[in-house]
C-alpha cells in the first residue's frame, strides 16, 4: 500500500479523501492556491504545497505544477477527486511516464469514455442499448433536423467532450435547431477546449440511473447497486438516493449486468459510474461513464457499508478486489442534497461570500461531507459546492423525514443555499410518491420562491445578535485567551 498519496483537488472532497487515507495509515499532501490558503483541506492534511494563483489554469488545472508537488514531496501516488484534472486523460498519461500513480482508470480509458461518440460506439459493439441519436460528430444543422425528424423531437444537442451539464441545449421544434447548436458548441468550445456536437433523442418523463462499477487489473469487475440522480437543474444532479423506488429486482439485475458489460467493454480498472437513461417503458440506453469517483457515492457508502476511496486505494495499488458480486447488498435507503452557495430563487446564481457562521446538523444517520466553516471566504473561481448532506434509515419515508429534520437544522449564514428549496422538494407530494424525472424542478418548482416568516426574522436576528455582541469574558488568569465554560455562554450578567 501507499505511504503517501498527493490529493490534487479542494474543499470537501480533498477532505473526504484524506478522512480514508487517516484511517489507512496513509500520509496526505494537499494542494491550495492562493484562494485556498486556510482552505478546510490544507489544515487537515499532513502537508501541504502551494501552486498558484487562484484562476484554475494556474493551480488546480496546471499539470506541470501538480506533477511538481507530487515529486516534492515524495508522493507515491495521486488521487484527482472529481472535477479539475479527474477526466483529463493527459493527467493520467503525464503521471504514468512519471512514475505516478494516477488513482483511477488508465489515460486510454479515459480518453475513450471521455468522448461520448467513442464510448457511444464502443457500447453499440458491445451490445449495450444507447440512447436514439447520432454516432458521429456533426456540424451541418441540416444532418442534426434531419436526424431529430428521424428519432422524434424534442431532441439533446450535446457536446462530445466534457460533462457538468455544459455544451446541452434542449430543443423542442425545428426552428430551434440552428441556434441551440451553435449556443452548445460555443459554451462546449469554452468550457472543454471542444466544440464537437452530436444529437440524441430527449425523453421528457426520464429517470437518470447511475451504476456504481468496481473493477481491478485482474479483469473482476462488480456493480456496488444503482442510485437515482433523476432531480436536477441545469443538467446537474442536485439530490440522489439509493435504492431507487422505481426499479425491480428483474430490472436492477439487468441494468446492473449492463454496467458491468459496459465496464469490461470499455477496459476499465478502478472506481466508475456507469449512467442510463430509464424511460417510462422502463427501457433503459446507455448515456456514459464518468471515470471518476461520483459526488454522490455517500449514498451507496451508507446502504452497502463499503468505503469506495479505500477500494479506489487498494485497486491502484495492485491488490484483487476483494468482493465478489455476491457479497453486494444494500440495506435501508439514503438520500444526498448538495448544498451549494447558490441562489435558488434567482436560477441558482453563485453566491459567494464570507461563511458568517455555520452550523451542522447531526444525529444518527446523518453525513455531512462539508469542505467549509464559519469565517471561511467561499472564492468566486469554483464550483460553489459547501457540503453533501447525507441521510440513511430504514426505509424511504423514514428517510425523507431524517433529511427534512436535518436541512432544517442546518444553519448557513453569508451566503446564500438551497437549503429551504431543498425541505420543499423533499415536502412535496411529487418527490413522496417517488415520482421524479429529469425535469422535476422545472415542472414542480420552476417559480419556487422563498417564504420568510416573522419566526424566521426573530431567530436570524438572534444569531447575529450573539455572533455581533458577545463580550469577553476575563478567566481571571493573566495572559490566557483559550475557551471557559463562562466565554461560551454568549451575553450573560449577573
Amino acid at each position: 500500500m501507499f505511504k503517501k498519496i498527493l490529493i490534487a483537488n479542494r474543499g470537501e472532497i480533498a477532505l473526504r479523501v484524506i478522512n480514508t487515507c487517516k484511517d489507512m495509515g496513509i500520509e496526505t499532501v494537499s494542494v491550495y492556491s492562493d484562494a485556498d490558503e486556510k482552505a478546510i483541506h490544507v489544515l487537515c492534511s499532513d502537508e501541504a504545497v502551494y501552486i498558484g494563483a487562484p484562476e484554475p489554469s494556474e493551480s488546480y488545472l496546471n499539470i506541470d505544477k501538480i506533477i511538481k508537488a507530487a515529486k516534492d514531496s515524495h508522493s507515491e501516488a495521486i488521487h484527482p477527486g472529481y472535477g479539475f484534472l479527474a477526466e483529463n486523460a493527459e493527467f493520467a498519461a503525464r503521471c504514468e511516464k512519471e512514475d505516478i500513480v494516477f488513482i483511477g482508470p488508465s489515460a486510454k480509458a479515459i480518453k475513450d469514455l471521455g468522448d461520448k461518440i467513442t464510448s457511444r460506439k464502443i457500447m453499440v459493439e458491445s451490445q449495450v442499448p444507447v440512447t436514439p441519436g447520432l454516432t458521429s460528430t456533426e456540424a451541418d444543422v441540416g444532418v442534426m433536423a434531419a436526424e431529430a425528424e428521424r428519432v422524434g423531437y424534442p431532441v439533446l444537442i450535446k457536446a462530445t467532450a466534457g460533462g457538468g451539464g455544459k455544451g446541452i441545449r434542449r430543443v423542442n421544434f425545428p426552428d430551434e435547431m440552428a441556434e441551440a447548436c451553435a449556443s452548445a458548441s460555443r459554451e462546449a468550445l469554452n468550457a472543454f477546449g471542444n466544440g464537437e456536437i452530436y444529437l440524441e433523442k430527449f425523453f421528457t418523463n426520464a429517470r437518470h440511473i447511475e451504476f456504481q462499477i468496481l473493477a481491478d487489473f485482474f479483469g473482476n469487475t462488480i456493480h456496488v447497486l444503482e442510485r437515482e440522480c433523476s432531480i436536477q437543474r441545469r443538467h446537474q444532479k442536485i439530490i440522489e438516493e439509493t435504492p431507487s423506488s422505481v426499479l425491480t429486482p428483474e430490472l436492477r439485475e439487468k441494468m446492473g449486468a449492463a454496467a458491468v458489460a459496459a465496464a469490461k467493454a470499455a477496459g476499465y480498472v478502478n472506481a466508475g459510474t456507469v449512467e442510463f437513461l430509464l424511460d417510462s417503458e422502463n427501457k433503459f440506453y446507455f448515456l456514459e461513464i464518468n471515470t471518476r469517483l461520483q459526488v454522490e457515492h455517500p449514498v451507496t457508502e451508507m446502504i452497502t457499508g463499503i468505503d469506495l476511496v479505500r477500494q479506489q486505494l487498494e485497486i491502484a495499488a495492485g491488490n484483487k478486489l476483494s468482493l465478489t458480486q455476491e457479497d453486494i447488498a444494500g440495506r435501508g435507503h439514503s438520500i444526498e442534497c448538495r448544498i451549494y452557495a447558490e441562489d435558488p430563487a434567482n436560477e441558482f446564481f453563485p453566491s459567494q461570500g464570507k461563511i458568517e457562521f455555520l452550523k451542522e446538523p447531526k444525529g444518527p444517520g446523518i453525513r455531512n461531507d462539508c469542505g467549509v466553516y464559519t469565517g471561511f471566504e467561499v472564492p468566486v473561481d469554483y464550483d460553489p459546492i459547501i457540503s453533501k448532506l447525507v441521510v440513511h434509515a430504514e426505509t424511504r419515508s423514514q428517510a425523507i423525514d431524517k433529511m427534512v429534520k436535518a436541512l432544517k437544522d442546518y444553519i448557513i449564514l453569508g451566503v446564500r443555499t438551497p437549503i429551504d428549496f431543498l425541505i420543499d422538494v423533499m415536502e412535496s407530494a411529487p418527490f413522496s410518491k417517488g415520482d421524479v424525472y429529469t425535469n422535476f424542478i422545472e415542472t414542480h418548482f420552476s417559480d419556487w420562491s422563498e417564504n420568510f416568516d416573522e419566526s424566521d426574522i426573530a431567530a436570524i436576528a438572534y444569531v447575529l445578535d450573539e455572533m455581533c455582541n458577545r463580550k469577553k469574558i476575563s478567566t481571571g488568569i493573566a495572559g490566557y485567551n483559550g475557551v471557559t465554560p463562562f466565554s461560551t455562554l454568549g451575553n450573560w450578567r449577573l
